[in-house]
C-alpha cells in the first residue's frame, strides 16, 4: 500500500472563537441588504403606492400617458378601462392598470 489513509481533523479553532465570527461573517451581507432596501426598494414602492392612487383618482379632463407611450386626455372613465382622446375626434379605450402618468385638469405643456 503506497497510499496512506486520510482522516478529517475537527477544527479546533472556530468553535472556540463562538457564534461573533458567524455574525461578522455576515455583517457586511445584512449592511448591503439595508442599504439596498432604504436606497431602491422603499423609493419605488412609494411612487407606486403614489401612481396607484392618482389612477384610482383619474377623472374625465386629466391628462395621461399610457404605458405604450400614448398621450392624450381622458374622456370617459370606467371602473377597469378609461377612454382617452389622442387626437380631435380619436379616441382609444385604454386599461386603467396601464397607466404610467396623470396629470391634474388643469396643468398645461410647458411649451405651448
Amino acid at each position: 500500500m503506497f497510499i496512506s489513509p486520510a482522516y478529517a481533523q475537527t477544527a479546533t479553532g472556530a468553535s472556540s472563537q463562538g457564534g461573533m465570527a458567524g455574525f461578522l461573517s455576515l455583517a457586511p451581507l445584512i449592511l448591503v441588504f439595508v442599504v439596498f432596501y432604504f436606497l431602491m426598494i422603499r423609493p419605488q414602492q412609494r411612487r407606486m403606492k403614489t401612481l396607484q392612487n392618482a389612477i384610482a383618482a383619474v377623472k374625465k379632463g386629466d391628462t395621461v400617458v399610457t404605458a405604450g407611450g400614448l398621450v392624450g386626455k381622458v374622456t370617459k372613465v370606467e371602473d377597469q378601462f378609461v377612454e382617452v382622446e389622442i387626437a380631435p375626434n380619436t379616441r382609444v379605450k385604454v386599461v386603467k392598470a396601464t397607466l404610467a402618468e396623470v396629470t391634474a385638469l388643469g396643468a398645461k405643456p410647458a411649451n405651448d
